[in-house]
């Protein structure tokens, strides 16, 4: 498939796209904002890839399957048309040996916007990664991009650290006023 340079909306997907619920661990627990498709439909409209990039270190605590995730990222496609998911399965805690590590894919690291940017011809320099924790914050600083702080989830009231995003909105439908 051919793909023309256009920037991207780097999503979170807990709090952003769908309900925060701590570790979601199956279809039938995950909840997708009313809204998310239409939103997407809008970024879509307005000329941006959506790329959902999410940590899932469920998978390295043994909550969940890495198949039980692969299962909710495809009904996130289905239902959103979200352009791509990148998830990280690792924690450098982790139960599972294969997922315990230290790696470059887990936010606040940049391995999944590299991974993305393989993939689709990405203009960074406009680019808005929107996030409801520190750690989305952090990486779309370190990727050069806008970030967006969204109270739909974790929000101000739940930083882990003190960021500074370039705006804090309600929810995803704001971000939509701001592209």
């Amino acid at each position: 498939m051919l793909y023309v340079k256009k920037p991207a909306v780097f999503l979170d997907r807990d709090g952003v796209l769908a309900e925060e619920k701590s570790y979601i661990a199956s279809k039938k627990d995950f909840s997708i904002f009313s809204y998310a498709s239409e939103c997407i439909r809008m970024i879509h409209e307005k000329g941006y890839y959506a790329i959902v990039i999410t940590n899932q270190s469920g998978i390295a605590r043994g909550i969940f399957t890495e198949d039980a995730l692969l299962e909710m990222n495809d009904f996130l496609m289905r239902q959103t048309k979200a352009d791509a998911v990148y998830y990280c399965p690792h924690h450098p805690k982790g139960i599972l040996e294969k997922y315990k590590k230290n790696c470059q894919c887990r936010k606040p690291g940049t391995g999944m916007f590299k991974m993305a940017c393989e993939r689709f011809p990405i203009d960074m320099q406009n680019s808005y990664m929107v996030g409801d924790r520190a750690t989305d914050i952090l990486a779309g600083q370190r990727m050069g991009i806008k970030t967006v702080l969204l109270e739909s989830g974790y929000g101000t009231a739940g930083m882990e650290q003190d960021v500074t995003p370039d705006y804090r909105l309600k929810d995803l439908r704001d971000v939509i006023e701001i592209l």
